[in-house]
């Protein structure tokens, strides 16, 4: 089993301690007057719910304006945890429409284990179909249509490329997948060797699967878990940055070596001594600054008209 002593950044490290020492309460950024913010209801699956789509576009635009990128966020929480509020992703998202002039769409998606497989992947496909039939109130250039993911949102941001591959759904440019989850078989070593209580971990991994498949008789879809899908050809272009002390690190890079032997383009990064989701729980830290500057370049590149 991995000493996280060991392994971890010093900073990264040192917020890990700090955060299981400190009772102070996480500092809520203040609204960015550049950004407007919009919550929309559109129509979910049949016999299901309506979705939640939170809006983030540029607050300065005229009718007149030229077509922009966009892009579908789909927000992680192992499965079962709300994070369209979570302040540090609500940065990176202005942040991202901030840098492309993108207007980005965050799904709010049914949660396991009340709702397991497929209700969450259902709300995910919904809202990039609707995303696609809503491209020309929202000034959206169709051909430039990313899908964005963290962790439990990047396994359904996988999902719902595959399933708008196999169904004729509307066209996705580019995928970008941080830290995502793949494969519910844990087989790989590091879905096994991530044991240290402050960080999601082995035990973490596995209670994350049970909420998320359920009771699910026979083979699992991959549409629940992509590590199962056999054909990764004609999926989107693909960017994947992974933690080194992760449990899901190893099923990431997997799933980056399976899309480069499909033909898809595909580009990989490991950040070392970083653990799961320590962009978020360790902002200040460099490799987190290089990870979010990265993740910029990424955006700006996959959403260029060029």
């Amino acid at each position: 089993m991995v000493n996280l002593e060991d392994r971890l950044d010093p900073q990264i490290l040192a917020s890990l301690q700090a955060t299981h020492t400190d009772d102070s309460q996480e500092v809520i950024p203040e609204p960015n007057p550049a950004i407007l913010r919009e919550d929309r209801t559109i129509p979910g699956p049949e016999n299901a719910p309506d979705v939640l789509v939170r809006i983030y576009q540029l607050a300065e635009q005229g009718d007149n304006r030229a077509y922009a990128p966009a892009v579908l966020w789909i927000h992680g929480g192992v499965f079962r945890g709300r994070d369209l509020d979570n302040p540090i992703f609500h940065k990176m998202l202005e942040d991202v429409v901030l840098e492309t002039s993108a207007v980005v769409f965050a799904v709010e998606y049914r949660l396991a284990p009340e709702h397991p497989f497929p209700a969450a992947i259902n709300d995910c496909y919904v809202a990039l179909e609707w995303l696609g039939s809503a491209a020309d109130e929202y000034h959206i250039d169709r051909n430039r249509l990313a899908i964005f993911g963290p962790s439990a949102g990047g396994c359904l941001a996988t999902a719902t490329a595959l399933m708008a591959r196999d169904k004729g759904g509307p066209r996705l440019c580019f995928q970008i997948l941080l830290e995502p989850n793949t494969d519910d078989r844990l087989i790989t070593p590091s879905s096994q060797a991530i044991t240290d209580s402050r960080v999601f971990n082995s035990v973490a991994l596995q209670e994350c699967w049970d909420n998320y498949l359920g009771e699910i008789d026979g083979e699992v879809s991959p549409y629940a878990a992509p590590a199962r899908a056999t054909d990764l050809s004609g999926l989107p272009p693909a960017y994947i940055a992974v933690a080194d002390q992760d449990p899901l690190r190893d099923e990431g890079i997997a799933y980056a070596n399976r899309l480069m032997q499909a033909g898809v383009a595909t580009e990989l990064h490991v950040f070392p001594g970083t653990h799961h989701v320590s962009v978020v729980s360790a902002p200040e830290a460099d490799v987190t600054k290089r990870t979010h500057a990265e993740l910029m370049m990424v955006f700006k590149r996959a959403l260029s008209s060029e």
